[in-house]
């Protein structure tokens, strides 16, 4: 079933709650975790969620909500929330150093109205978490290490369950996932970036994306992310972010600063009054990347979704919603089956082609924006914004973009 045929069948059936509630584990509450718990609360399941941070947080950048994120978040009846927080998005642009343009895309090429949203990931965190049912039950602190016929044991070697299902949602660097299945691809990406928020005040681009690139080795980016939740209602902010070798992000300190406020000055001078806000390395966040393929998504009672069945490079800036759409097949599979076996069967044959496209695209997309590969960049620089232009090209790359494309014919 394609991403919009799932959307579609969920909004006919509207997630029926079960004739047999279910005892159900969720380990990690990230956005796959916290969406999923929503769904089968609702459904009327019982259900544990393990959080190993000792504080329920949010952790991540600023992120980009793509059409098909915002119309599965519309299945929890929060979107109208969500929007009015974010940055209502219009367009992608990207330049070189040299000022040539390499990527221009509007999401009303794709079809009339059509935008992106930018968000805060805290944002997101806190609307969800708000609207959790209080039949859903958070347990902090619990790093969970193991499991045994159905049976999570956490650090401290104290058991908790049996459950009827186990959900691995614990992200790109989860431990649960090698409980679940055998992987066919699992390695860190060589390169990560760094990041932070910066006040929105007098940034010229508050309706776009807007990214510089020299060579592949270096690129700037600046997401308009909207309201913050733990700041004043009426102030914005953007998210910035500089990608960097994996090794030079693990040391990042106070003279690689000083070398990206130099390159941003050089570089984008339009973004130099932000970025000499920064005085020390410990305001920007770091970030590494998994490339994570499963051979299958479940084993027994176990499922996994998210980024950890599906850590991909965020090039494609994908993983909220590609966890969104997992939350959602997934409760709906349990909702119309009769036996848990055949609700992952169902779950993993809704979400194989979509999320095999994007991490495709993903790992090719990748070496022409963040590698050492200067031949490469020189290529994405001279046919990339041409390419886009060709009417067939044009219309495929939207929807990739948009989150629709579930398939490489479709």
């Amino acid at each position: 079933m394609s991403a919009a045929g799932l959307l579609r069948s969920t909004d006919q059936r509207r997630l029926m709650s079960a004739p047999v509630p279910l005892r159900i584990a969720i380990v990690g509450y990230g956005t796959a975790g916290q969406a999923l718990a929503i769904l089968l609360g609702r459904g009327g399941h019982h259900v544990d969620v393990f959080e190993q941070s000792s504080e329920l947080r949010a952790v991540g950048a600023g992120f980009l909500l793509q059409p098909i994120g915002m119309a599965a978040l519309g299945q929890t009846g929060l979107l109208d929330e969500v929007l009015n927080c974010g940055a209502r998005i219009e367009r992608l642009f990207g330049t070189n150093a040299a000022g040539r343009v390499v990527m221009d895309m509007r999401y009303d090429d794709y079809r009339p109205d059509c935008f992106g949203l930018g968000l805060c990931r805290g944002t997101l965190f806190r609307i969800l978490e708000n609207a959790r049912p209080e039949s859903v039950r958070v347990h902090c602190g619990a790093r969970i290490v193991g499991m045994h016929d159905r049976t999570l044991r956490d650090v401290q070697q104290i058991e908790h369950g049996p459950f009827d299902l186990i959900v691995a949602a614990d992200g790109a660097n989860s431990v649960m996932r090698a409980l679940a299945t055998s992987t066919a691809r699992d390695s860190v990406y060589p390169w990560g970036a760094v990041w932070c928020l910066l006040p929105a005040d007098g940034w010229l681009w508050p309706d776009s994306l807007q990214q510089r690139y020299a060579g592949a080795r270096e690129m700037i980016g600046v997401l308009p992310v909207g309201a913050h939740p733990d700041h004043e209602a009426d102030r914005r902010w953007l998210t910035f972010f500089y990608s960097l070798p994996g090794d030079e992000v693990a040391r990042f300190d106070e003279a690689a600063l000083a070398r990206l406020r130099a390159r941003v000055a050089a570089l984008w001078p339009e973004l130099k009054f932000l970025t000499d806000a920064l005085q020390t390395s410990d305001q920007l966040n770091r970030a590494r990347y998994r490339d994570v393929v499963l051979r299958r998504p479940f084993r027994d009672r176990l499922v996994v979704v998210g980024d950890a069945a599906h850590g991909m490079s965020p090039q494609l800036g994908q993983g909220v919603n590609l966890a969104m759409l997992d939350a959602l097949a997934l409760a709906n599979a349990i909702a119309s089956e009769k036996d848990i076996e055949t609700a992952l069967r169902d779950y993993a044959r809704q979400r194989a082609s979509h999320v095999a496209v994007y991490q495709h695209l993903s790992r090719w997309l990748t070496p022409l924006f963040q590698s050492e590969h200067d031949f490469l960049a020189r290529c994405r620089d001279l046919a990339f914004a041409p390419l886009s232009r060709l009417p067939l090209l044009h219309g495929q790359m939207l929807k990739v973009l948009t989150g629709g494309k579930s398939g490489w014919l479709n």
